[in-house]
């Protein structure tokens, strides 16, 4: 059995203070090196926090990818020679703001981004950010790496597009509000187990002056099973920050599914759904 071992780092970033939330992703990241994880995911939006003022907040963290903020990023996966999800950070694009994700390679190298496609209306997110419109993946030595950024995963189609591209793996940063916990607890095991993925969930967790984010950072298996779960907030507070650590062995869930519940994929009839 082969196992790999992922760490999610869940914290309450603070809305609009990205040089603080930038020292504290730095150190979190440490923290979790020294359980010498193969993979670490950090939650969306972590750099500019999602508070009430939200537009002005990404557009002053806002920073090119080839800045400091990504160097320093890079420098701390190949310090620990791990896999680093960045979670998403506010890149400036043509239009204002792309909410994007990054992946690096155990050497640091930045091998895969993706810039949020759904954006969340009743956060206002469509008034601070510039939608993204395609679907990321990335091969990578777990095997073929699907990208998503929250709201992104609410939408089946993006879980299909994703396994239709070949990936088995999902990188999903998220900062999933306390309002939608129905949600995050029934779509995400369907989608893992309609398309025969493991959904690597990293979410914001506390109080941020407006909204309180759930927290529940969790590792859900391709047979739809929450196989290990952060803690959870209440209205208005903010827990400890938490690394959660898991070992899991990709293969043999992925085969188990393959041999079971490959129907779900294989059975499909495109022609009969009228789209």
């Amino acid at each position: 059995m082969s196992t790999t071992r992922i760490a999610l780092v869940q914290w309450a970033p603070v809305p609009g203070a990205h040089e603080r939330n930038l020292r504290d992703a730095l150190s979190l990241i440490d923290a979790a090196g020294e359980h010498n994880p193969d993979l670490i995911v950090l939650p969306e939006l972590w750099d500019s926090g999602c508070g009430p003022t939200l537009k002005d907040d990404v557009r002053a963290s806002a920073e090119a990818l080839d800045g400091p903020r990504v160097q320093a990023l890079a420098a701390a996966a190949k310090r620990h020679a791990v896999w680093l999800c960045g979670g998403s950070v506010t890149e400036p694009v043509e239009g204002g703001v792309a909410n994007t994700t990054l992946l690096f390679d155990r050497d640091g190298v930045l091998v895969a981004t993706h810039r949020k496609a759904h954006l969340y209306t009743p956060g206002d997110e469509h008034l601070a950010l510039v939608a993204g419109n395609s679907t990321t993946v990335v091969d990578t030595e777990f095997g073929r790496v699907g990208l998503a950024i929250c709201f992104d995963g609410d939408f089946p189609e993006t879980a299909r597009a994703l396994r239709d591209q070949g990936a088995r793996i999902v990188l999903h940063p998220s900062a999933y509000e306390l309002e939608a916990e129905t949600w995050w607890d029934r779509l995400y095991p369907a989608r893992a187990l309609e398309n025969g993925q493991w959904w690597l969930s990293c979410n914001q967790c506390g109080a941020t002056g407006g909204f309180t984010m759930l927290g529940a950072s969790r590792v859900t298996s391709p047979l739809g099973t929450v196989v290990a779960e952060a803690v959870r907030t209440v209205r208005d507070q903010t827990p400890p920050v938490e690394v959660l650590i898991t070992d899991v062995d990709f293969a043999a869930a992925l085969g188990e599914w393959d041999a079971h519940c490959a129907v779900l994929v294989d059975g499909r009839r495109p022609e009969t759904y009228g789209t």
